[in-house]
């Protein structure tokens, strides 16, 4: 059986399923139609309301949305495009050519083709590049019964709807009005009455972040969005900032392993293998050039570790040690920045802590690496002059000194990036790694050195 005729018989086992599927979770039907072939996918979508067909396109992958736009007639899209969210719209159009944004336009709506142009002219990275147009608007001097009426004639979408934005004559909002707050006023009472004065609120070009981060502090459904004569242009709701949210989690832990440039939009299983090599070899050959300094401390210090053969078997318990502490230490750190929670001014406050953290770790792992010589190497051979007590402490006091130094060089690294105007996620995992070894080898040579003159 060939994949048109699998497709074909996908096509009649959807259609036997139509009924339960109209009233599935538009997000699980999404799930179940991008599997299905461009052909089978637009007699399936004629089932459903231009309503429903609107939002199960905004939830295809945009591969999928994007073979869709091609496979349908021009005029058949803008149905389902008029249909979309006004930031899916915004978002799918931007993905589209100059040519192909040209030869959409006609097809719309007065309305809908001016909205798009507008959310579109916005930069993807700020706030006007995620809002929404999609809410209600009332005046202070309106009744609450007439501002439920202006409400329903706008018919703004159920999820944006419990907050109602007041404006002025010129669109500059003075305050919001809850649905509850509506419905339980007395139906002569004034809008700007029962309204509320004090709102959080977002400028149109602040960064799309620092707008995630506000809705997850204040706790909101949305967050009106303003320009800077305060003139309301739009929202962002709740379910927008989880997207932001993610995608920039996902974006800084690719770029903190070394794997994803800043801005650049990451699929792991539509990325091909090559694009998967270009994006770590860079990293990697560069990290595995520098760690050439590795290979001439160890061989630097070649005549000792023939002298003392112990040294070179708890070697990769000190390097492995130091990594995790370091890595460990940077992660806190970019997650702190990322938050918001520290910036550059608390520079010193954040090494001061992580100092005395590491000392602790310090103290628990030098005690558990002396108990491990002793225990595992008490039938090694050493040199007569030697003790294995001595050499345990020599080795617990490296680690230890390993850890500190690797704590503090995890701390300071993504924040020395933050002061030089950089990411500070590009402080990478495999970077701090790759500079923690060099220095724990010093380290822990330095130490040998010290205690038994190599």
């Amino acid at each position: 059986m060939n994949i048109k005729e699998v497709n074909k018989l996908n096509k009649e086992l959807l259609l036997d399923y139509l009924p339960i599927m109209k009233k599935m979770p538009v997000v699980e039907v999404s799930e179940i139609l991008q599997e299905i072939d461009e052909t089978y996918l637009i007699e399936i979508l004629d089932h459903f309301s231009l309503e429903q067909q609107g939002l199960i396109f905004s939830n295809f992958p945009v591969l999928k949305q994007t073979k869709l736009f091609k496979s349908l007639p021009l005029k058949q899209f803008a149905s389902i495009f008029e249909h979309m969210p006004s930031e899916n719209r915004a978002d799918f159009f931007q993905q589209l050519s100059t040519k192909e944004q040209s030869a959409l336009l006609p097809y719309l709506s007065k309305h809908v083709r001016e909205d798009v142009i507008r959310l579109s002219a916005y930069p993807p990275e700020t706030a006007g590049g995620i809002m929404s147009t999609d809410f209600a608007t009332v005046q202070g001097e309106m009744s609450c019964h007439e501002a439920i009426a202006k409400i329903r004639s706008d018919a703004p979408s159920k999820k944006t709807i419990y907050y109602t934005y007041v404006v002025d004559e010129n669109l500059k909002m003075i305050g919001f009005i809850t649905l509850k707050d509506l419905i339980m006023a007395e139906p002569h009472t004034k809008v700007s009455e029962a309204m509320h004065t004090d709102f959080i609120f977002a400028y149109v070009d602040e960064d799309r972040e620092k707008v995630a981060q506000l809705i997850e502090k204040y706790d909101l459904v949305a967050i009106p969005i303003l320009n800077r004569k305060n003139q309301l242009v739009g929202i962002v709701t709740h379910e927008e900032a989880i997207d932001i949210i993610r995608a920039e989690h996902s974006e800084d832990l690719q770029k903190f392993m070394g794997i994803a440039q800043a801005n650049e939009k990451f699929d792991y299983i539509r990325t091909s293998s090559y694009k998967h090599f270009k994006k770590r070899v860079v990293w990697i050959v560069s990290l595995a050039a520098v760690g050439i300094i590795s290979g001439i401390i160890i061989h630097r210090y070649e005549d000792a570790l023939e002298k003392l053969l112990i040294l070179a078997l708890y070697m990769p318990m000190v390097a492995d040690t130091g990594g995790n502490a370091g890595s460990q230490a940077a992660t806190v750190v970019v997650r702190a920045l990322a938050l918001g929670q520290i910036g550059l001014q608390h520079w010193w406050r954040v090494l001061w802590k992580e100092t005395k953290v590491s000392i602790l770790l310090a103290i628990c792992l030098g005690i558990l690496a002396f108990a491990k010589v002793v225990f595992l190497s008490w039938e090694t051979p050493i040199p007569s002059e030697y003790s294995l007590v001595v050499i345990a402490s020599m080795i617990s006091l490296a680690l230890s000194l390993q850890v500190i130094s690797a704590t503090i060089i995890g701390a300071g690294l993504p924040l020395l990036v933050k002061k030089m105007g950089g990411d500070p996620a590009v402080a990478a995992s495999p970077a701090i790694t790759t500079l923690v070894d060099i220095t724990g080898l010093l380290i822990y040579f330095g130490t040998a050195s010290l205690f038994f003159s190599l």
